[in-house]
């Protein structure tokens, strides 16, 4: 059992450096990162070179405390929450990082809704 995990954990870090490598970020255009957990969406705007975030929304930060925090809709109205941020801190444009994750679903939602607040991604 523990060595399965263990091969899912290494697929997953390989998957996640495979995607990163190519992703850098700066001050003009951040790598826009997006951490899922089981029960939330987490978001930052990161400038690679310095080291220093950006921006930072996720749902933890509504204020509706329903236990539906992870899907589409919370999803898509944190991208819409970090994209106001950006933009009030004129930044236009961003790397988008799904680190290990598949590119559908709640992943997709964030970058729809960033994209929908007039980001660039």
């Amino acid at each position: 059992m523990e060595n399965s995990q263990k091969k899912t954990q290494n697929c997953r870090k390989k998957r996640q450096l495979r995607v990163r490598k190519h992703l850098r970020g700066n001050e003009e255009k951040p790598r826009l990162c997006v951490v899922r957990s089981g029960a939330h969406v987490y978001v930052q705007l990161i400038d690679d070179e310095k080291g220093f975030t950006l921006a930072s929304a996720s749902t933890l930060s509504g204020k509706k405390k329903d236990h539906k925090k992870r899907d589409k809709e919370s999803a898509k109205k944190v991208g819409e929450t970090i994209a106001k941020q950006a933009l009030a801190k004129n930044i236009n444009k961003a790397v988008f990082d799904r680190g290990a994750c598949k590119y559908h679903g709640i992943i997709a939602a964030v970058a729809d809704g960033a994209r929908e607040g007039g980001l660039e991604v």
